[in-house]
């Protein structure tokens, strides 16, 4: 399903392909999660945006089998934030790394770098 913006939502088919995988039914995610099957369809199709609430994200995430601190962690809630147009609060939280934002989102702008410079563009976030 497409966005508004005319992307393709990330969240909720990632999180579908995660159940999936692990071999999860969706009414036992959604007993595990303490979430609405109806709803979440609706999230895992593209029809709803996926929750904004750190507390229910990470405990769809466990219910997942996400391990805190995993790439499949980050990713999970990343989606969640790229698919409402937000940048993720942990990334926000970081005022060293807000203040260069700016400059990569004028470098996206102007020219779509290739795989190597987004990989030099986030080994320098992370070391300043």
């Amino acid at each position: 399903m497409k966005k508004e913006t005319g992307q393709e939502a990330l969240f909720g088919p990632y999180l579908k392909e995660i159940r999936k995988e692990k071999r999860i039914t969706l009414r036992a995610f959604c007993q595990q999660a303490k979430a609405d099957p109806g709803n979440i369809s609706k999230i895992e199709r593209g029809v709803w945006p996926p929750p904004q609430d750190p507390d229910i994200l990470a405990r769809y995430a466990r219910a997942l089998g996400l391990s805190e601190g995993t790439d499949g962690w980050y990713r999970f809630f990343d989606y969640a934030a790229t698919d409402c147009g937000i940048v993720p609060q942990d990334i926000m939280s970081d005022a060293d790394v807000v203040k260069v934002l700016p400059v990569l989102f004028r470098t996206l702008r102007r020219e779509k770098p290739t795989s190597e410079d987004l990989d030099r563009m986030v080994d320098k976030l992370r070391r300043s």
